[in-house]
């Protein structure tokens, strides 16, 4: 008797049967530059960080073929401050391999709509006995990183409402941001014209794209005509 389980069992049925519409429709298609990659490596121009909520996919939202973007997804798409210590960064491992290694030339921070991990820290910050999160736990510990941007905002409601959430996760971008520059090589190759950094944010319910324009300190549409087309009645 064999002690192999059955292939069917070894991941979630959801996914076999994703990897089977794969190999059916995109992978042959594609086929080439998979191998292309495999055999050169990757050459990505663009770092995404954004939220690991599923809800979220950077390649879908911006029809990334492989290799196109490197992305990096953590709880809330925040950045950490520059601390080298004897911990574990996987953040800021991930950006130094992204700047460094990879030698990326933009690098895009993305909140999104109704982002879990931004109203755990309003809802938290507001009656932390109604959803504690321990300093001692992680996720706690990570979204402390959110406290800045709600500094920022100055006092918050006595009961965080969804127009305030949304701000917060605005302001969470700017402060990453600010993260960023923080990072020795990243304000050196900002400073010489070779890296860029951008602010953006996804609204899940209704698909638009804002980005930073941080000259003006606000958030703009991104390609506003395109996402109004996609909203227009059908024509007959």
């Amino acid at each position: 008797m064999s002690d192999q389980a059955p292939a069917a069992d070894l991941l979630p049925g959801r996914l076999e049967k994703g990897y089977r519409a794969f190999l059916e429709g995109r992978f042959p298609t594609e086929r080439q530059r998979f191998r292309s990659l495999a055999e050169t490596g990757q050459k990505p121009r663009i770092m995404l960080i954004g939220c690991c909520d599923s809800r979220v996919s950077p390649e879908t939202i911006f029809d990334a073929s492989p290799g196109e973007i490197f992305v990096l997804r953590n709880v809330a798409a925040l950045v950490p401050p520059y601390r080298p210590n004897d911990d574990y960064h996987s953040t800021s491992a991930a950006l130094e391999f992204g700047v460094m290694g990879l030698r990326v030339e933009h690098i895009v921070v993305m909140g999104h709509e109704a982002c879990g991990g931004v109203k755990a820290y309003a809802e938290n910050e507001a009656d932390p006995y109604a959803r504690p999160l321990s300093p001692g736990d992680f996720i706690g510990q990570w979204i402390k990183l959110i406290a800045p941007a709600a500094q920022a905002l100055g006092a918050a409601p006595a009961e965080p409402d969804t127009a305030y959430v949304e701000k917060l996760g605005h302001e969470s971008v700017r402060q990453s941001l600010a993260n960023l520059r923080t990072f020795p090589c990243i304000a050196n190759l900002v400073e010489r014209g070779r890296l860029s950094i951008h602010g953006a944010y996804f609204g899940v319910a209704d698909g638009k794209l804002l980005a930073l324009d941080e000259a003006r300190g606000v958030f703009r549409a991104v390609a506003e005509d395109a996402w109004r087309a996609a909203f227009a009645e059908p024509r007959f």
